[in-house]
């Protein structure tokens, strides 16, 4: 397993290496963020709460980048990134929680330097998604205590997309988790050719 879900070595080996001759602005650096929600740490070891401010900024020294977040916490991590766009992942399966109003979407601010598209061509990627998550059903700590949170591969290929992401970009995970994202992020990769 590559270094924080650096995958940019996968394309070299498999297909000899890393640069695009039709546009010279790979390899692109992006990353993904899937840190404890705001005032959720508590539910996960260390438990420290996670500086979003800093993550942010960590965020802008990349080409292109993606954070989840929760809804409940929209308002203030979208604040420190206003540059970004908001997408949605729309959950088929919704946890039982301790409130009356289930939580069924998680936000998904992003920022790619890719703007607009060629002449002719059309829009591909959607800002919503509608997907199952990949974690068993059942209470919050029963899936927390199974590593709940994992995203699902249809989440990472979308995600990948938001980003516009090509053959030879390098993706980090700075939040690596259950590394779902770094394994989903390679088969997507062999599956872009």
């Amino acid at each position: 397993m590559p270094a924080l879900g650096t995958l940019a070595f996968l394309w070299g080996i498999v297909y000899g290496g890393t640069e695009s001759t039709e546009n010279p602005a790979y390899p692109r650096r992006l990353a993904y963020a899937d840190p404890p929600y705001p005032g959720q740490a508590a539910r996960y070891a260390p438990g420290a709460e996670v500086d979003h401010a800093a993550l942010v900024n960590k965020l802008r020294g990349f080409d292109g980048w993606a954070l989840s977040t929760s809804s409940s916490a929209l308002r203030d991590v979208w604040n420190l990134c206003p540059e970004a766009r908001c997408a949605a992942w729309l959950k088929t399966y919704a946890v039982n929680g301790w409130s009356r109003v289930r939580w069924s979407w998680e936000p998904v601010l992003f920022v790619t330097d890719r703007r607009g598209i060629a002449p002719g061509e059309r829009s591909s990627v959607w800002d919503g998604l509608v997907c199952s998550p990949s974690c068993a059903r059942g209470s919050w700590s029963e899936i927390s205590s199974k590593g709940g949170g994992s995203k699902p591969y249809e989440f990472v290929r979308w995600m990948l997309a938001l980003l516009d992401y090509q053959p030879g970009d390098e993706l980090t995970d700075l939040f690596p988790g259950s590394g779902n994202v770094s394994r989903f992020a390679a088969v997507e990769r062999l599956e872009l050719l």
